[in-house]
């Protein structure tokens, strides 16, 4: 009898479902932007999300001022707690509208979980978004489907793909008036 040492485990990226396969069809194009349906369910979620009704633990409604249309957009995120921080990561990449809506805006958006939370969104450098994102793949499930990485997987793989996905670290910030000029 021989003995065979034990195989390296390795973290190869999962092959996708079918359901991943669908969660990837409800987003088209280079874009990124949402099917008809997923708009929908979006704006569900959002409702939802907000209210802290029926919504999961980490799930907030984030509302961004369109850079174009000028009015308040309202879409659901998972917030990612790590090392006493809050963050936010675009699953789907840099070509979302609410990236370039925040990064408009210069980072200012509310954030809604029960309440509104006035808050200023910091886009940190593409070498510290790694734990992020990894954790952020452990609490949204959603996303796994989008970021080609296995939740698993040693951190040298989400520096990997961190280049591809704006991560956001949410400060809490006072809604001022704009102070009267003289």
């Amino acid at each position: 009898m021989t003995c065979h040492p034990p195989r390296a485990k390795t973290h190869r990226t999962p092959r996708p479902t079918l359901l991943a396969r669908l969660k990837r069809a409800l987003y088209r194009g280079e874009q990124a932007s949402p099917t008809t349906l997923m708009r929908a369910i979006n704006r569900l979620d959002a409702l939802l999300y907000a209210s802290n009704l029926l919504s999961p633990r980490r799930a907030a409604t984030l509302e961004v001022t369109g850079r174009r249309s000028g009015r308040r957009l309202s879409l659901p995120v998972a917030v990612t707690h790590l090392s006493g921080e809050r963050y936010l990561v675009s699953m789907l990449g840099e070509n979302t509208n609410w990236v370039r809506n925040v990064r408009a805006a210069h980072g200012h958006a509310i954030l809604r979980s029960g309440g509104a939370e006035p808050v200023t969104l910091h886009e940190i450098p593409v070498d510290e978004r790694a734990p992020v994102i990894r954790r952020y793949l452990a609490i949204a499930p959603g996303a796994r489907p989008h970021i080609p990485v296995d939740p698993r997987a040693p951190l040298a793989e989400f520096e990997r793909v961190a280049h591809r996905h704006p991560v956001f670290r949410i400060a809490s910030r006072e809604d001022r008036p704009p102070s009267p000029t003289p």
